[in-house]
């Protein structure tokens, strides 16, 4: 009975997600503070300058990544789904647009390599020499 109750426990634990950690990511270039709090007013849409006045541009994974679902609950606090609907109300009533999405992490880091203005957020095992991480989730 006990060797069916630790293979019991062993098989659930080892069908349980492991999340990476997921890291938010700007250009090199960026000298800005940025906090939690502006990373969360940034890609809700609620703030569009970084601290020291300049132009803020966040990028999105597109849907289907992992980092993207866990980017929206560490740093957001929503849901896959929460998100949509908090968009879906600033579309309707023509008060925000949600940031643009790209398809690949590569193009992700491409994007923010190339433009000092970009935010985004991969997975921590992504990062390379071309972007500085400002935050780890």
């Amino acid at each position: 009975m006990k060797n069916i109750l630790m293979a019991s426990m062993l098989s659930l634990s080892l069908a349980a997600p492991v999340f990476a950690e997921v890291v938010v990511i700007v250009n090199p270039a960026n000298t800005a503070n940025i906090s939690d709090d502006d990373i969360g007013r940034l890609f809700l849409g609620k703030k569009s300058k970084f601290s020291d006045g300049s132009k803020a541009i966040p990028i999105y994974l597109a849907q289907g990544h992992a980092a993207r679902d866990e980017f929206n609950k560490k740093a957001l606090g929503k849901s896959s789904s929460q998100l949509k609907a908090y968009w879906s109300k600033l579309i309707f009533t023509g008060k925000g647009t949600p940031p643009n999405a790209l398809g690949s992490v590569n193009d992700v880091i491409e994007k923010i390599s190339t433009d000092p203005s970009a935010i985004a957020y991969i997975d921590a095992a992504s990062v390379n020499d071309s972007v500085k991480v400002v935050a780890t989730y």
